[in-house]
């Protein structure tokens, strides 16, 4: 870090200029206001560009293949996050990570807004998996870097910095996900999404050499010239290896859809073991940031648990909203897509109401761990919530939307609880080597979860309906009530830190 520690960072950023919070909070708001504005747009549709049929402008793959894929998507998009963590770490920092992501992320867009094939979709995927692998985790990690580890504003910044994430993904499904644009092109969609990111990577290059200061540009742990000429070796017979073998195998027939989500599952596990065993083990730890490696085990299975439940609001959700609930309510007709505007609006709404509550509580808030209990046991109830109208009606009537809602609005509440902390818990405690890439395994849960979900998205069908949502919840209740007990013992491993 070229003799350049913390709070040298921190002393460059102005502190005073955004809601009482670091200047460089306004240039981070609205850089990820209009990512999360491109990435929810395009996610708002894609479930139904991928089921629906060809003459509805759709690519008529079948529905619990396309609910799979899209689970796959969102896991593929968050476990990109560890190369972009480790490019920022060790290559060119976390702002330049951000720029180039942004660009990907574009690109990826407008290779969707183009109307082709399976084949164009696939690109897509590809550039905006890399693009946000590149970005997402690494405006987080800056946020994190403009607060000294004793200000008590740290968790009230991410706060607002999460409502900012959140203004864009209430706006575009709104947008993107209208009847109008869903029933004339799904390519319209996608380009507007490319608009957004295109404002993003406006908003972030005019503004953050005055808001920003030292923030992002220092790389913490660069690689010697021996390890860069070493790397490059491995990344290069990785790329020919895999090359490869999926030239072999896809004309074979032997990777298939299922080969893939099975591929990414056991990933989705094995790569943050990976991790947290790299960092346990670096001799760059100390013997303090290993307790909180520990005390972050917990947390990790916790946040698995909860995005589970929160990320199948684009895929059992978004298919409950297009097949199961009422469109026709209250003399106008709902587009599937406004659904998930819900979580958004709420987080939206009561974010502010989260960040003054911690603040207000200063020292008497709850613990971290106390905060992720909370959250599992409402993210459980608001999947016993939305299995109710099926107990009450059965599965054959359309269900009244107000369930749905009530459903987002309990789990936000856990979103709440648990999310905007998880982000700052993963800055305190991460181990000073590992800045950016602990901020990547904090969204390898969210990779692990919809890699869970790829594969339990195959027992959900109207007649398990009850029993899926039951199970999934119950279990989120139960993983709560243990995490909560133990949640003393989790305080103590990480030595200081609230």
């Amino acid at each position: 870090m070229s003799g350049i520690n913390k709070q040298k960072i921190v002393d460059s950023v102005p502190q005073k200029g955004f809601f009482g919070h670091p200047k460089g909070l306004f240039t981070l708001f609205f850089t990820e206001f209009w990512e999360r504005f491109s990435y929810y747009g395009m996610k708002a549709i894609l479930v139904y560009y991928m089921y629906y049929s060809v003459s509805k402008g759709g690519l008529g793959i079948d529905q619990t293949t396309a609910l799979a894929i899209v689970s796959i998507y969102g896991s593929l998009v968050y476990m990109a996050g560890i190369i972009g963590g480790w490019l920022a770490d060790r290559v060119f920092g976390t702002s330049k990570a951000v720029f180039y992501g942004g660009i990907l992320i574009m690109l990826g867009h407008i290779a969707l807004a183009i109307p082709g094939s399976v084949s164009m979709f696939f690109v897509s995927m590809i550039l905006i998996v890399i693009g946000t692998g590149l970005l997402k985790p690494n405006v987080s990690s800056v946020v994190g870097e403009m607060y000294a580890e004793t200000d008590d504003r740290r968790d009230a910044g991410f706060s607002i910095y999460y409502m900012g994430i959140n203004l864009g993904a209430f706006l575009s499904p709104l947008i993107v996900g209208s009847k109008l644009i869903m029933n004339t092109s799904f390519h319209i969609g996608f380009g507007i999404a490319a608009v957004g990111m295109f404002f993003g990577l406006i908003m972030f290059m005019t503004t953050k050499k005055k808001n920003l200061g030292l923030a992002g540009t220092i790389v913490k742990n660069p690689l010697s010239p021996s390890e860069k000429k070493k790397f490059s070796i491995i990344i290069s017979l990785a790329v020919i290896v895999v090359g490869i073998i999926l030239a072999i195998l896809i004309p074979a027939g032997k990777f298939t859809f299922a080969t893939l989500i099975s591929l990414v599952g056991f990933l989705g596990i094995i790569i943050p073991t990976l991790y947290f065993i790299v960092m346990y083990r670096s001799p760059k730890t100390t013997a303090v940031e290993r307790s909180r490696v520990l005390a972050y085990i917990p947390l990790f299975i916790a946040a698995v648990m909860f995005w589970a439940i929160q990320e199948q609001g684009s895929t059992i959700l978004a298919n409950y909203a297009d097949k199961r609930t009422q469109l026709d309510f209250a003399g106008m007709s709902i587009s599937p897509a406004w659904f998930q505007s819900l979580n958004p609006l709420f987080i939206i709404t009561l974010a502010p109401v989260f960040a003054w509550l911690w603040v207000k509580l200063g020292k008497r808030q709850p613990t971290i761990p106390q905060k992720f209990s909370l959250g599992l046991l409402f993210s459980g109830l608001s999947f016993i919530v939305i299995l109710l109208p099926a107990y009450l009606g059965g599965t054959n009537s359309l269900v009244n939307p107000l369930w749905l809602v009530l459903s987002y609005l309990v789990c936000v509440l856990g979103e709440l609880c648990l999310s905007p902390v998880g982000l700052s818990a993963s800055t305190k405690l991460a181990p000073g080597a590992f800045q950016a890439q602990m901020m990547s395994l904090w969204f390898l849960a969210n990779a692990a979860a919809q890699a869970l979900n790829a594969q339990m998205v195959k027992f959900y069908t109207p007649e398990t309906e009850m029993a899926y949502f039951g199970v999934i919840g119950g279990a989120s209740i139960i993983l709560g009530i243990i995490l909560l007990a133990i949640s003393p013992k989790i305080q103590g491993f990480m030595k200081g830190v609230r």
